[in-house]
């Protein structure tokens, strides 16, 4: 692809080399990969808001409304593995390109069908078709992990998510624009087609290729068979699973639990998920300072006592109280997000410490294993979300309200927490897992990532 050339040496570790041209460099990528991926999110999420529109005229149930933004959901979450390897073959600049530019495939197909009595398959496969988007966020934050130095990326892959999440609060309030000014769905997609459109052409011309990253086959089967690839992503579904989960659900909620309309679910809707994008990189900064594990143990103690708040204002029909506790719920979402992804290079950096590696040789084994990882966790952690509106589809089939699956995700968090203590603060297990031969420093521990 023509444009910029592709960068042949790249050694962030390096001190001298990040001060005189590292960090320039590093910084513009990262602003143009926040870009896209903040697109990415907005598509992908973007039948949260479509099911909004969708009146008695559509002849679609709330159940069948739980269903379809799943189907968006699911789709997403599968895109994440090719989308993570696909920075390698292409160069991340490239990929971005590419990326950015499927977004109009969903776009279009949705403008053409956003009407009454198109059949609710076609809705089906318009959704689908949107988790192109959800695929953007594992490659973005691949080739940003591959531009920051370890002392920096809780900061940058902070900034990174958070800025591309932010595309969920920011598609919906243009639709709430859009709804309260009487305007239709394809009012809303005519903005965003040549948004996509400004964020590939951006991609194009400012972004780089690092030559330095490379597919390793050897890597993506090594991170799959650790144990650690698997204990985050359980973690990852904890917190970003809940934030992307919540994002597609929280009008549908309010619409079908407290009889809101569009309007007024609109009105609502796009705080929590904005909440908790704006926190994500003060997560990823926590984490640097006090470690990831410590931000994420307390950070679920947190989801847990506001999930039994919103389970309470459910009981009792309070709405006011419901919606100032789920949007607690969001921020400590995002907060959890930036520290747990914090955790991850950081883990197979103390690994790589371990078996006795120093420098940039344990620098290159993080990065090795942490990259492979990311697209494995960040895949899983989205299926999350699909368990939430499965959840929620389920709960007011059965009961016409939403704190039975409430109650699971309460359930669900307080696992989260044990997991992150007996694996990562408890003495005896961070050591023995941080230092699993005679060789191995005593003093390492997981409590530090």
């Amino acid at each position: 692809m023509a444009g910029r050339s592709w960068i042949e040496q790249w050694d962030p570790e390096n001190e001298a080399f990040w001060e005189e041209t590292g960090a320039k460099t590093a910084r513009r990528n990262l602003l143009f990969s926040i870009l896209s991926e903040h697109i990415g999110f907005s598509i992908w999420t973007l039948w949260s808001v479509m099911v909004l529109f969708m009146g008695p005229e559509y002849g679609i149930d709330p159940a069948g409304k739980f269903f379809l933004v799943s189907m968006a959901t699911l789709v997403g979450a599968f895109a994440r593995v090719p989308y993570t390897f696909a920075v390698a073959v292409f160069g991340g600049r490239n990929w971005t390109v590419i990326s950015a530019s499927m977004l109009l495939v969903p776009s279009i197909a949705a403008f053409v069908v956003m009407e009454p009595g198109t059949s609710y398959t076609t809705f089906m496969v318009c959704a689908a078709l949107t988790g192109v988007g959800g695929g953007n966020f594992a490659s973005s934050m691949t080739n940003i992990n591959s531009f920051f130095p370890l002392r920096q990326k809780g900061w940058a892959l902070g900034l990174n998510a958070g800025g591309g999440n932010i595309g969920v609060p920011v598609i919906q309030l243009v639709a709430l624009a859009v709804i309260g000014a009487n305007g239709g769905p394809r009012v809303l997609l005519g903005i965003y087609i040549p948004l996509i459109l400004v964020s590939a052409l951006c991609a194009s011309l400012f972004m780089d290729n690092l030559a330095t990253v490379k597919n390793d086959t050897g890597a993506a089967k090594d991170a799959a068979r650790d144990a650690h690839t698997w204990i985050m992503s359980f973690l990852y579904i904890g917190t970003f699973g809940s934030f992307i989960g919540y994002s597609f659900a929280f009008g549908l909620v309010l619409q079908t639990q407290f009889g809101r309309t569009p309007l007024q679910a609109a009105g609502v809707t796009f705080i929590g998920p904005l909440l908790g994008s704006l926190i994500r990189p003060v997560g990823g900064k926590l984490a640097d300072r006090y470690g990831g594990a410590r931000i994420t143990l307390w950070n679920f103690v947190g989801m847990a006592v506001a999930t039994g708040v919103v389970i309470l204002a459910s009981v009792q029909k309070s709405l006011a109280l419901f919606t100032v506790a789920f949007i607690v719920v969001f921020v400590l979402s995002g907060l959890g997000n930036g520290s747990t992804y914090k955790m991850i290079p950081g883990i197979f950096q103390q690994k790589a410490l371990a078996k006795g590696l120093t420098g940039e040789d344990a620098a290159a084994y993080g990065r090795r294993l942490s990259g492979a990882s990311m697209g494995l966790i960040g895949a899983v952690g989205a299926l999350g979300g699909l368990g939430i509106n499965l959840a929620f589809r389920q709960s007011f089939q059965t009961s016409g309200s939403g704190t039975g699956a409430f109650v699971s995700f309460l359930v669900f968090y307080a696992v989260c927490f044990a997991v992150t203590w007996a694996v990562y603060l408890r003495r005896s297990a961070a050591r023995s897992v941080a230092a699993p031969t005679a060789e191995a420093k005593p003093q390492l521990s997981y409590a530090e990532v």
